[in-house]
């Protein structure tokens, strides 16, 4: 968790990989469903909303369903809410698993803003790089990247308030509940992948 520009993709694609459990993009799935569904579409790329609690909870319990899938994963993105979050570990309850743990990513307005406006994704292969903090290698052709229109200062402005008042309320609830692991995101990738696993294995 944490808000947008926190890093917390990255983070949570090393995660997985060190623990080799099942990483999920809540983000990459929706984009993949907003191509054939319309409605969707229509919420997420053009009015720039997003998708209700109900529906999202919907579409993503059907895929892990369809993929067999309970336990032994890192949730990227996903859940966002209070209500997200109540509704996703009922599901997992009933499925004899739970959310061990929730990752917040800690990072100040301005660092977020700074990272996201150098923020650039490659339209041919849909891979997303960071000019400051995740840099393409040299295979890659950076004057073919281009800057989202959800990464302009007006678009991650709305996305951070947003997110203050949805997200912010759930960190606190994580916190008395005494899931979450707090991380100050503004460190290199290295260091925080090491505080990560550090407090996991604690």
């Amino acid at each position: 968790m944490g808000p947008q520009g926190s890093g917390k993709g990255t983070q949570a694609k090393l995660l997985a990989e060190k623990l080799d459990y099942y990483y999920f993009d809540s983000g990459a799935h929706l984009r993949e469903i907003a191509e054939k569904d319309a409605r969707i579409d229509e919420i997420v790329n053009k009015r720039g909303e997003l998708v209700p609690d109900a529906d999202m909870f919907a579409m993503v319990t059907n895929f892990f369903e369809s993929e067999k899938r309970y336990d032994n994963m890192v949730l990227d993105g996903y859940p966002r809410s209070i209500i997200q979050y109540h509704a996703i570990n009922d599901w997992f309850l009933a499925h004899g698993a739970s959310i061990n743990h929730a990752i917040f990513l800690k990072v100040s307005d301005q660092v977020s803003i700074a990272r996201l406006s150098a923020r650039r994704q490659d339209p041919a292969t849909g891979e997303i790089y960071n000019l400051l903090t995740n840099p393409p290698g040299p295979e890659v052709d950076q004057t073919k990247l281009v800057h989202r229109e959800d990464d302009t200062p007006e678009a991650i402005a709305e996305r951070l308030e947003h997110y203050h008042k949805t997200t912010q309320p759930l960190i606190e609830l994580l916190r008395k509940d005494g899931v979450l692991v707090e991380i100050n995101g503004e460190q290199p990738i290295e260091v925080i992948q090491k505080e990560i696993n550090e407090k996991i294995r604690a």
